[in-house]
């Protein structure tokens, strides 16, 4: 009779802790909670329920990882601003220093201690202001050459690019593209599609802009090399007010306005994409916040009902996981 050190080259252990880094196909018996249990791959990609922000909201900044997370501004409900700024550790949310300008549909990029917002809706109309956080506090910084909301982002603090968007006024603005060098903005070659709230993922030299509201709602897909927008595949179901995470090869996408909110969630392998069958446990667009990546990725906030602080923690397939070993 075969043995599983006979199969797996050791035996079984007896740990008082999960072990940190478990290989696969690696079993133990956790003698503090009582249980047998397994390291394993996932085999498909899975949303699951975490702590709320505290301070719900929809069309918000996002900046970060699934572990060290950012969210800031937002709209709380129909027609208001925020300049509430969050931070996630895994766990839970903590509020920390607000933004200087509230302000809603704003364009994000970077990382937890060191991030952009830009553009979206202040007080005065379509903005132009731009912010930089440092892990303490937000500063004014140079202001993009036209003032929109609704706006696609990506990149980091340093590298970053706005594309697309909506001033409120017949100004085609859903074309332009503007790229930030940790100083200034500049004007760069327009899109191919004009489109407000699109979702974008990947760096300022090999970016991608997917979905948006065209007419009314697409899936129209371009990369992006760092000058100019190419035409690409586009995703299984058309929608704005959607949110993404990744690199250009590999992106996440999810939730979203196809007419009614939507979870559908889809991945992108830099030719085309494919739709998995897991979709966000609560239904939600108008701009929720994403960050992350396709192995582990984070979605918070967004509408549908309006101001949501729901958290959802994305383990994408292929991820290890540890499962408790049960019999029926």
């Amino acid at each position: 009779m075969a043995t599983y050190k006979g199969i797996k080259g050791f035996s079984i252990q007896n740990l008082s802790a999960d072990p940190s880094n478990p290989i696969e196909g690696e079993m133990w018996y956790n003698s503090t909670s009582n249980v047998w249990k397994e390291s394993t791959l996932t085999t498909a990609g899975a949303w699951a329920t975490g702590n709320n922000l505290n301070t719900a909201r929809s069309a918000v900044g996002a900046a970060g990882t699934q572990t060290e997370g950012l969210g800031f501004c937002g709209q709380l409900v129909p027609g208001s601003l925020s300049n509430t700024t969050e931070e996630y550790d895994g766990t839970n949310w903590t509020t920390v220093n607000p933004t200087n300008t509230s302000k809603r549909l704003l364009g994000s990029a970077g990382t937890q201690t060191a991030a952009l917002g830009f553009g979206g809706y202040d007080p005065g109309g379509a903005s132009t202001v731009t912010e930089k956080y440092n892990g303490t506090n937000w500063t004014t910084v140079n202001s993009m050459s036209t003032g929109r909301a609704d706006i696609g982002s990506l990149g980091i603090q340093t590298a970053a690019v706005g594309f697309g968007g909506y001033d409120g006024t017949p100004t085609p603005v859903g074309l332009i593209t503007e790229e930030y060098d940790g100083t200034s903005w500049t004007n760069s070659n327009n899109l191919n599609t004009a489109r407000s709230q699109p979702g974008g993922s990947g760096t300022q030299t090999a970016g991608l802009a997917f979905g948006g509201d065209i007419s009314p709602y697409a899936g129209d897909t371009e990369s992006y090399d760092g000058t100019s927008w190419t035409s690409v595949n586009p995703m299984n179901t058309g929608r704005g007010g959607l949110s993404g995470c990744g690199i250009q090869t590999a992106t996440l996408a999810f939730g979203g306005n196809t007419g009614s909110y939507t979870g559908a969630t889809e991945q992108y392998d830099g030719t085309s994409w494919v739709t998995s069958p897991a979709s966000l446990n609560t239904a939600r667009g108008y701009m929720l916040g994403g960050v992350g990546n396709t192995s582990t990725a984070l979605a918070f906030g967004g509408d549908g009902p309006p101001g949501l602080a729901a958290t959802e923690e994305w383990t994408g397939p292929g991820v290890a996981v540890t499962k408790t070993i049960t019999v029926s």
